[in-house]
């Protein structure tokens, strides 16, 4: 599936529903998200997103879900969320396959451009499993840094996966978007 043209990025509306969710869930879960470096298998089983998830996200006012394309194709996607003087992200994912080679790292500056250029935001915020100190270091790379603030996993909730542990955790990330230049 290697490609060498540049992503198109555009907003997603209900007919992308089923490929997103099929997108996240090859990126996080299953056999197809151990080819990647996201997988969330060690860590949870059950599914990461469903269809109604995505469809609330992408109706809701101030929110709206990234698409990246390439050839046609939908290869990422993250979750963009005007939240008071910052913005959220999350259900970011990235096709296993094309992992590793700068697609989410534009995907992510094309969402902090949106923040900060559409919805003039002051910075960005997202929350990651403790666990996942390989994906916190990525984000530290890019500028975030943790909050100090925790949050509970939702165990017994199984629309957001089924643990595998019981000590999961959420740990906030911050980034100013004052401070990324063009």
């Amino acid at each position: 599936m290697p490609t060498t043209s540049s992503p198109i990025y555009r907003a997603a509306s209900a007919a992308d529903v089923p490929a997103i969710v099929a997108l996240v869930e090859s990126a996080y879960r299953g056999e197809s998200g151990q080819r990647g470096w996201t997988t969330e298998t060690h860590l949870l089983d059950g599914q990461r997103t469903d269809a109604a998830n995505v469809e609330d996200i992408i109706g809701r006012d101030g929110s709206m879900v990234l698409l990246a394309e390439r050839d046609g194709l939908l290869v990422g996607c993250c979750h963009v969320e005007q939240r008071g003087n910052h913005g959220y992200f999350g259900m970011f994912a990235i096709s296993p396959e094309l992992q590793m080679a700068g697609l989410g790292r534009a995907l992510l500056a094309e969402a902090e451009r949106i923040a900060r250029e559409q919805w003039q935001l002051a910075a960005m915020r997202m929350s990651v499993i403790e666990q996942r100190a390989e994906l916190i270091a990525w984000y530290e790379r890019r500028g975030y840094r943790l909050t100090g603030e925790t949050g509970a996993f939702p165990y017994g909730q199984p629309r957001f996966g089924i643990p595998r542990r019981d000590d999961l955790r959420f740990v906030y990330m911050s980034k100013s978007l004052q401070e990324v230049t063009a």
